[in-house]
């Protein structure tokens, strides 16, 4: 059975679309600028589709017991499917605490990385890097249930003397190569001291990535529908 993939939208997202994707995602809750619990908790969402709580706001006070009573009146009443946890903010204790708390919540929760480590719950771990194998790169949370980010993606490796480098985006560059066991299309542009290997993951390369994913544990991606919808 193939890894559903739900794809997030904004409300304004949601208001416009004429033919939402059969899974969805709703980006997303907030940590409230004013008070001590959520802001942008949606009213109404299809049924089966996963909430997302993000850090964009910081937080700063906020209270884990108010949070998790919202969402658990929002998951129920909306019949959600699970919640994602996506913090980008690394090494704050008490978005650690939240996360905690949260995980407690009577449906499927995943947390990013940086706070999933001493959690007993579903990983979210960022898009597999172009230079990496997907099986070397979940290698570390064998045995936990992932949730997988999806995108394509573009990144360039520079190759001298002195070692590699490696940049995200880059300008077009024709796509003359394959590269089945990393997902990636890619060219080689050598020069008189480097070469320059230009590597993206088209949506043909993600699609593949996610076939290969089923194998090794991860039961979920999430994408931004702007993007993949």
């Amino acid at each position: 059975m193939a890894i559903p993939v739900y794809l997030a939208l904004t409300a304004a997202e949601f208001r416009r679309c004429t033919a939402l994707p059969p899974h969805c995602a709703w980006l997303s809750c907030l940590f409230s600028p004013y008070g001590r619990g959520l802001s942008n908790v949606p009213k109404q969402l299809p049924p089966n589709a996963l909430l997302i709580l993000s850090d964009r706001t910081p937080v700063c006070g906020h209270d884990g017991e108010l949070i998790k009573a919202q969402l658990e009146e929002a998951i129920s009443a909306l019949n959600c499917c699970g919640l994602l946890l996506d913090f980008q903010r690394p090494g704050c204790p008490e978005a650690q605490k939240i996360a905690a708390c949260l995980t407690k919540l009577p449906c499927p929760v995943a947390v990013s990385a940086s706070y999933a480590k001493e959690l007993d719950c579903p990983v979210f771990l960022p898009p597999v890097p172009l230079d990496v194998p997907l099986k070397e790169y979940v290698q570390p949370w064998a045995g936990r249930d992932i949730w997988l980010e999806a995108a394509t993606q573009n990144a360039s490796i520079m190759l001298t003397a002195q070692g590699a480098s490696y940049k995200e985006d880059y300008e077009e560059a024709p796509l003359s190569h394959i590269d089945a066991a990393l997902h990636c299309h890619y060219h080689v542009q050598p020069g008189q001291e480097e070469a320059i290997f230009y590597l993206r993951r088209t949506r043909e390369d993600l699609d593949a990535l996610l076939a290969e994913a089923e194998t090794f544990g991860i039961t979920r991606a999430v994408g931004l529908f702007q993007e993949l919808g």
